[in-house]
């Protein structure tokens, strides 16, 4: 195993880098680019969305044919991570959840008729889009099999009924992807389809509040109550929809611990500056032992979760589906973001509590690290299930011949 970073991927890692310290660092102190759920405002991302693609920072997850970088999982990995040292990084780069898994699974398996009417205008930044699977109880959340949204073949169109939850960028999305059920059949009883949001047939319920900021267009309830959809909109098949949801889900939680990353690290960043000028009772806080032990934990534990994105990275860019690797990245960087945003706000003490930094933003952000994407008890199941299939061979490493 190589850790060394491409020299093209490192080139493209520094000037993004670059342009999250020259153009985004300074927005987040400015109330007025701020929305009225906390995160960037249409005008100030217009602007700065303009100024990366004009740069060549734009979409490096995607394919150079679809209007992207090239990049592979791990040169994504490394850019992702500088993406989000701010708080505005990945939606400035268009790498943000969810358009940036869906842009992935519909460059992977979309027909080329579909990638031009739903994938091209996401990659152009002219819309955003939204991936609707989780359902109130009793439907389907992190067990897709629990899916009660049903999908009624008629003719030519299927009819859909039911409601999701919780479907992240919903308000502000003008394409979907939606799972739906079409049969009882436990393996190829769902289906992935395309929907706009100006076709009838569909609602939202309502925004539901949430304790942290949002992402654009929030986290909404949808109702279904006869959506129409061709037939020519359904993705990879009818009874594929597991299958798509593997495809999109795998590499999507992976790119969120690519994102926390950078977030953690910009916690440790703002606790060791206070750190270093903070004085109290004759001794700074940087030289306290306590606060010493507090943040060399806290860079050791960062780097054990970047260590296990690097190595899921790799397995997918290897061919594999990396199920491990990414459960066990995703529950320690989940925890670790938690961790690292509690710790910079303990150091900074009533400073870190208020508005005068971003660490309560990324606080409030990251409880829900260990929700979304499955929850951390889920990761861990997988993980169980795994070693009980392994043995040993849960801890074998790949091999030249394999």
């Amino acid at each position: 195993m190589d850790f060394t970073i491409p020299a093209a991927v490192e080139a493209v890692r520094a000037r993004i880098a670059a342009f999250v310290e020259e153009e985004l660092i300074p927005l987040e102190s400015d109330k007025a680019a701020y929305d009225a759920h906390e995160n960037i405002a249409h005008g100030p991302l217009a602007a700065v969305r303009a100024r990366a693609r004009s740069q060549g920072l734009w979409c490096v997850q995607l394919k150079p044919e679809t209007g992207g970088l090239g990049f592979g999982k791990v040169g994504m990995a490394a850019c992702y991570e500088a993406m989000n040292r701010s708080i505005f990084g990945p939606v400035a780069f268009n790498s943000a959840a969810p358009d940036d898994g869906n842009m992935m699974v519909l460059e992977a398996i979309g027909t080329p008729a579909q990638r031009e009417r739903w994938l091209a205008p996401i990659v152009r930044g002219e819309v955003r889009s939204a991936f609707a699977m989780t359902e109130p109880h009793p439907g389907g959340g992190s067990d897709p099999s629990m899916i009660t949204t049903r999908a009624q073949k008629r003719g030519d169109v299927y009819v859909v009924t039911g409601r999701k939850w919780f479907i992240t960028g919903a308000e502000e999305a003008a394409h979907f992807i939606l799972i739906a059920r079409t049969s009882d059949d436990p393996r190829h009883g769902l289906t992935a389809f395309l929907f706009h949001r100006d076709q009838p047939g569909w609602s939202i319920r309502r925004r539901i509040g949430i304790m942290g900021p949002e992402e654009h267009g929030g986290h909404c309830e949808l109702d279904f109550d006869g959506l129409e959809i061709p037939a020519g909109n359904v993705l990879l098949g009818e009874g594929q929809g597991l299958k798509v949801t593997q495809i999109r889900l795998g590499p999507a939680r992976l790119t969120h611990c690519m994102r926390w990353l950078g977030l953690s690290r910009r916690c440790v960043e703002i606790a060791r500056a206070y750190a270093a000028e903070r004085t109290g009772f004759g001794v700074r806080l940087a030289d306290r032992e306590s606060v010493q032990l507090m943040l060399g934990k806290l860079a050791m534990d960062i780097e054990i979760g970047r260590l296990l994105v690097m190595k899921a990275a790799w397995e997918l860019d290897r061919g594999g589906y990396a199920r491990k690797e990414i459960s066990m990245a995703k529950v320690q960087v989940a925890n670790v973001l938690h961790q690292a945003a509690d710790t910079a706000i303990q150091i900074n003490g009533a400073r870190g509590y208020s508005t005068d930094t971003v660490l309560e933003w990324i606080y409030r952000y990251a409880r829900q690290a260990r929700l979304v994407d499955g929850a951390d008890e889920v990761h861990r199941m997988v993980l169980n299930g795994a070693l009980q299939k392994e043995g040993n061979a849960f801890w074998t490493w790949p091999s030249a011949d394999s």
